[in-house]
């Protein structure tokens, strides 16, 4: 089998292409990426900016493994603040990434994070008990992103 040949500026197009590539024992290997976030060569997006489009990416595979009893919530890593209930995300160009929702007493949380700083744990809690069905933010968050590419 013969190897393609790029051109010099397609390969380096090529590098500046944002890429995602991951292994999962039960499901192999997911290297496909939305429109909306493999469109623009990374060096045109602040750091804040690919942070949060990646973890909508990360946001919605978790949703996807999770019944509808569950929806999704974050725990706070290196630290005792506890796990927030994701019921939204965004960013601060160019280096700050924003999560807020709810603990698990329903107070009102947010966490403002520095894209240096940034460690997210994802984790799946029980639905709240008055919804009918789960929220899925994920979904939401790759639609308005899709929206306003």
């Amino acid at each position: 089998m013969g190897k393609t040949i790029k051109t010099s500026a397609e390969a380096e197009e090529a590098a500046a292409l944002p890429r995602r590539y991951e292994v999962d024992a039960t499901k192999g290997g997911k290297k496909d990426l939305p429109a909306a976030v493999a469109g623009k060569p990374v060096q045109q997006k602040s750091p804040a900016e690919w942070a949060y489009e990646r973890l909508i990416l990360y946001i919605q595979n978790f949703e996807q493994q999770l019944d509808n009893e569950h929806e999704i919530a974050m725990g706070f890593v290196g630290g005792d603040a506890g796990v927030l209930r994701i019921e939204g995300m965004g960013y601060f160009d160019p280096d700050m990434v924003t999560f807020h929702g709810t603990d698990t007493a329903g107070a009102k949380t947010q966490l403002v994070q520095h894209v240096s700083q940034l460690n997210v744990m994802l984790r799946a809690l029980p639905k709240q008990v008055e919804a009918k069905e789960p929220t899925r933010i994920g979904f939401q968050l790759a639609r308005d992103l899709e929206e306003n590419a």
